[in-house]
């Protein structure tokens, strides 16, 4: 299953946007925190407990250049997924959005196709306004 969230302009360069993402520390502040509780992080990994009492546990798992980066699933996740952070470069400002790619039944698609999605816009929505 493959989610885009929107594309966001986020008003600070590349390079510092990168930065803030790849620290796994950073992560809490892109969430709804009346959804999660029992945020833990370094800055290669976080996990984070949601409504319905369901760990997701996040890796670094490598980037490309400022580009793009990479986070895979840990143990703790209900099921195998990777996201890709996408950040271009637009003068002073930065191009970003967050690509999913879930290993997901139909049924389990069903129930969290829709959630995912409004996750995803509300951290870009997020990173925006952290930049603002």
């Amino acid at each position: 299953m493959k989610i885009n969230s929107k594309t966001v302009i986020v008003a600070a360069p590349q390079q510092e946007v990168f930065d803030f993402l790849k620290d796994a520390n950073n992560i809490i502040h892109l969430l709804p925190q009346d959804k999660i509780s029992d945020f833990k992080s370094t800055t290669d990994d976080c996990s984070f407990k949601v409504q319905g009492g369901v760990t997701i546990s996040l890796i670094h798992d490598g980037e490309e250049g400022t580009d793009k980066l990479f986070m895979k699933s840990g143990e703790k996740s209900p099921f195998p997924f990777r996201l890709t952070i996408h950040t271009g470069n637009k003068s002073e400002e930065t191009e970003g959005r967050i690509e999913f790619d879930g290993e997901v039944n139909m049924f389990l698609k069903m129930m969290v196709e829709k959630p995912l999605t409004n996750l995803f816009d509300y951290m870009s929505k997020k990173l925006q306004e952290h930049f603002a």
